[in-house]
């Protein structure tokens, strides 16, 4: 699965995305083993209040599951102007 970061997400980690294997089942799993991976991290995915999520290019809360995703995208929430 590809796992997108933008913003200060993609700062806070290093990397606009990574490749990730998983057997996570919902979102809120997946972001539990990122956190697992290390300290970058498990910075930018301290406050998942601050962070918004895209299933597949759909917008999805941490419980949506992930099934056969691709794609699983973590940005800032956005604001309209």
């Amino acid at each position: 699965m590809d796992v997108l970061y933008f913003a200060w997400l993609r700062e806070r980690i290093g990397a606009p995305r990574e490749r990730v294997e998983t057997s996570a089942a919902t979102v809120r799993d997946l972001v539990a083993e990122l956190v697992a991976r290390g300290d970058r991290h498990a910075a930018a995915l301290s406050d998942l209040g601050a962070v918004r999520v895209a299933v597949d290019q759909a917008l999805a809360d941490l419980d949506a599951p992930l099934g056969d995703a691709r794609e699983v995208a973590f940005f800032p929430p956005m604001t309209g102007g």
